[in-house]
């Protein structure tokens, strides 16, 4: 069983920064992991995607954060980061921490953490 633990989060004006981490505790199994960062914003139903990255470092980003937040991973320490710069009102969310495991079709979640820009 994996278990991800976040920290961070919090509230701060715009054009701040601030950085997520996410901890998977436990042994993953079935080999290769993509972890990443979604978030689901007041009154929306769905989340959605932040940014990923795999094990080798590959990065996928959402348009609207491109140049001001940036995802990094520690695989010794199985930690992913999220820093997030310049943060815009509408970055506001529940930011939630995901582990994939490529090969086995399991998928993991964070309990998610709050973030909140004031303008």
């Amino acid at each position: 069983q994996v278990t991800l633990v976040e920290s961070g989060g919090g509230t701060l004006p715009a054009g701040g920064s601030m950085r997520l981490s996410c901890r998977a505790d436990g042994y993953i199994y079935g080999g290769l992991y993509n972890m990443g960062w979604f978030r689901q914003a007041p009154g929306r139903s769905q989340r959605e995607l932040v940014a990923t990255i795999s094990e080798s470092g590959d990065t996928n980003c959402a348009d609207s954060v491109q140049g001001r937040f940036t995802i990094s991973i520690d695989n010794g320490q199985k930690t992913v980061y999220l820093q997030m710069n310049n943060l815009k009102p509408e970055d506001t969310a529940v930011y939630y921490c995901s582990l994939v495991v490529i090969h086995a079709g399991a998928s993991y979640w964070g309990q998610g953490t709050q973030v909140t820009v004031s303008s």
